[in-house]
């Protein structure tokens, strides 16, 4: 049984495998296929954060791949009205993979410490696996052969990045990043990084200019995360000029694309110039959540069991 709480726990060769599952599933898709291959299977999402993107994309992912899906809110009592352990054991009894949204990456881990069932992180305050996944199989569909390309990111050294750091390491992508102090990323998780891919390619700056020159993609996330609200107003003044324009963009790559995590707030992080402009695409990225999901649990299921 494996977990998914981070990209720590999937190996290069094994995103490679996602990735395929997820390209002839998504291919099915389009011809009109859906091949019920977790005919029976349930799929348990427990939810402490508002979604749009995490939730639809596995409910309706695991509804096409013939399974069913029960969303848990806080109704259920977990963590709350009795122990994570107990929960956690009861519920693997009923469901046969479980994703956890939550505010705090402990609750995750202790989730998985206790049940008997693949736990799937869909976002915690140190780590969003699915959505970093989903970047670079979109990034990877825009550009082909990813190995040697230039992944910039404009922003704050948050969940997101976190993740898509770990991926581009993984997949020999080089990462750079563009911060104003005091919102990079920690020398621990830098260093635990390095201990697990030797080879990662990590530029931190504080020039977004420099970070996205010549990058076959550029990124951005919101300056507020959920949770953050009370931070609002130091937080724009800190991110004021890292914003995300037209005038960025031209220092990236000709063919460079843009990618943004969503929700966005335009005008903030990045212009509508960009956000609908013809080298965005979101809309794209945003939907291969699905396909990237449906392949990861596929593999978790059936593939990798």
């Amino acid at each position: 049984m494996r977990n998914v709480l981070t990209l720590f726990e999937l190996t290069a060769a094994e995103i490679e495998r996602i990735f395929e599952i997820t390209a002839d599933l998504k291919t099915a898709l389009k011809q009109g296929v859906r091949e019920p291959l977790l005919a029976g299977r349930v799929m348990g999402l427990l939810f402490e954060k508002p979604s749009l993107r995490t939730r639809v994309s596995f409910e309706t992912g695991m509804a096409q791949l013939g399974g069913a899906s029960l969303f848990l809110g806080e109704d259920v009592g977990w963590g709350k009205r009795e122990a994570m352990s107990d929960f956690a054991r009861v519920l693997s009894q009923y469901v046969d993979v479980l994703v956890c949204r939550a505010k705090s990456h402990r609750t995750v881990e202790e989730l998985a410490e206790h049940a008997t069932c693949p736990v799937i992180n869909g976002l915690t305050d140190q780590s969003h696996p699915c959505q970093a996944l989903a970047d670079l199989y979109t990034m990877r569909e825009v550009h082909g052969d990813l190995r040697g390309r230039k992944l910039a990111y404009v922003g704050d050294a948050n969940n997101v990045a976190r993740s898509l750091l770990l991926a581009c390491a993984r997949l020999g992508v080089q990462f750079a990043i563009a911060s104003p102090p005091g919102y990079d990323f920690d020398e621990q998780f830098v260093a635990r990084v390095k201990a697990a891919e030797p080879k990662a390619d990590l530029l931190q700056t504080r020039d977004p200019i420099e970070a996205v020159r010549g990058a076959a993609a550029v990124y951005t996330d919101v300056w507020v995360s959920m949770g953050q609200e009370a931070q609002r107003d130091v937080r724009v003044q800190a991110f004021s000029d890292y914003q995300v324009n037209q005038a960025l963009m031209q220092q990236a790559a000709a063919d460079a694309c843009f990618l943004h995590c969503l929700p966005a707030r335009r005008g903030e992080e990045v212009t509508d110039e960009v956000l609908d402009g013809p080298q965005s695409v979101v809309v794209q990225q945003a939907g291969n959540r699905m396909h990237v999901q449906k392949g990861l649990i596929v593999w978790l299921l059936g593939d990798e069991a």
